[in-house]
């Protein structure tokens, strides 16, 4: 079989799981090559809020100085309930350690690209299949491109996203619709949009919305509703998208919300369903076979309600380039067996942190979405909010610790 290139490591995806990935290994001294399907990064979704578990991730990987000083730390929000009007003040701080800070998501993918050497990233490559060599006396995936072109890898990793080709390969269910769809979008005003920089939800029978402002003139802001609703027959169109959200799902919010849809960057606006990998699929299934796995939403899709799909991600990406580079400077080089040992210890640190964290997005969803009536008001706006919410949002409150140092003897030759 002719072979096209040989890497030590593959990585699927240059989404935020696979980028941060590649500079984590990059950090320990190992190469990584990372496949992405589309011609150039992908910025889907306009723009992400990073907790403090993810700014102690971009520190471990040598990035969040490039992003700290352009925006602003977020320490509450307001809640209002348009039904009552009944305004709910949510913080988004924990132990004095500070809120999120909400960062475009462009700018997030090219400060961990830039960490990386210039060929490292190979573009318009579509993974259509891999398999395990057999005569191999080591493992060696055999990874073929839609474009003809064939790779050999020691190790696969999968941050292919929900839809993963390697997490359907490892044999993990397939991620479920959780009932509800989002809609996301960033609005720019050009003379600046005066709205201070608070950040604002509101709720209705069965739809959330909210707006965080980045800057002076622009607006991130977002839409989640029952998918019973009208969620299946949203338009694709984002000019129709834009008009069944101001005249459909926020006729009754402030007129501000509706300003804010009105000056969306359409190129930004995207709808999609909101997907989730079951808890106990993600407790009992494959997430590791011998050198290969899977992070970031490849591994434990979930809804955005706690803010931590990107967050997660970040912290696989410390994870699995520590035990991986522990395992490549014990031994001096990638070695098969050790790297597969190296992964399983990177699954079993994963896979409770992560499976909290689908269940937690999920709870935050249902109590906010749940209904209008006196019994569900009572408890998302006294025991939820005042109580509940809190633990939930300390799950940000987390370390995934840092990665190992390289010194001149253990560094690649």
């Amino acid at each position: 079989m002719e072979r096209i290139a040989e890497e030590e490591v593959v990585i699927v995806g240059a989404g935020i799981a696979g980028l941060a990935t590649a500079v984590a290994l990059k950090r320990v001294g190992i190469r990584a090559l990372v496949l992405e399907r589309s011609d150039c990064l992908r910025a889907t979704g306009a723009a992400l809020t990073l907790f403090p578990n993810a700014w102690r991730a971009l520190d471990a990987l040598g990035v969040s100085h490039k992003l700290t000083p352009l925006y602003a730390v977020r320490e509450k929000s307001y809640v209002t309930n348009v039904t009552t009007g009944a305004i709910q003040e949510v913080s988004l701080s924990r132990n004095n350690r500070g809120g999120p800070i909400t960062v475009h998501r462009k700018a997030l993918l090219e400060s961990l690209a830039e960490e990386l050497p210039s060929n490292s990233i190979r573009f318009s490559s579509k993974l259509i299949s891999f398999e395990v060599e057999a005569q191999a006396q080591e493992g060696l995936y055999i990874i073929r491109l839609e474009d003809g072109t064939v790779i050999t890898a020691k190790v696969l990793i999968g941050c292919d996203g929900v839809h993963s080709l390697v997490a359907r390969k490892l044999g993990l269910a397939e991620p479920v619709n959780s009932g509800r769809s989002a809609v996301r979008g960033l609005a720019v005003f050009q003379e600046g949009h005066g709205l201070g920089d608070e950040v604002q939800q509101f709720l209705d029978v069965g739809i959330r919305a909210g707006m965080v402002p980045l800057n002076d003139k622009e607006i991130y802001w977002f839409l989640t509703f029952k998918s019973t609703l009208q969620g299946e027959g949203m338009a694709r169109d984002p000019e129709q998208i834009q008009r069944q959200v101001i005249e459909n799902f926020a006729k009754n919010f402030p007129p501000t919300y509706a300003e804010v849809v009105r000056h969306c960057d359409l190129s930004t606006l995207t709808w999609a369903p909101l997907l989730m990998r079951l808890p106990w699929h993600l407790i009992f299934g494959n997430v590791s076979k011998g050198t290969m796995t899977v992070a970031g939403d490849a591994m434990h899709p979930m809804t955005p309600d706690l803010g931590q799909g990107g967050c997660s991600a970040l912290e696989d990406a410390v994870v699995l380039g520590r035990h991986i580079g522990n395992s490549f400077i014990d031994n001096g080089r990638l070695v098969p067996g050790a790297v597969a040992g190296a992964i399983e210890g990177y699954v079993k640190e994963r896979r409770w942190r992560t499976t909290g964290l689908i269940t937690g997005s999920y709870i935050s969803g249902w109590a906010q979405l749940g209904g209008d009536g006196w019994l569900m008001k009572l408890f998302r706006d006294v025991i939820f909010y005042r109580f509940i919410f809190k633990r939930l949002v300390g799950g940000a409150d987390y370390d995934c610790g840092k990665l190992p140092l390289l010194n001149e003897q253990n560094k690649p030759q």
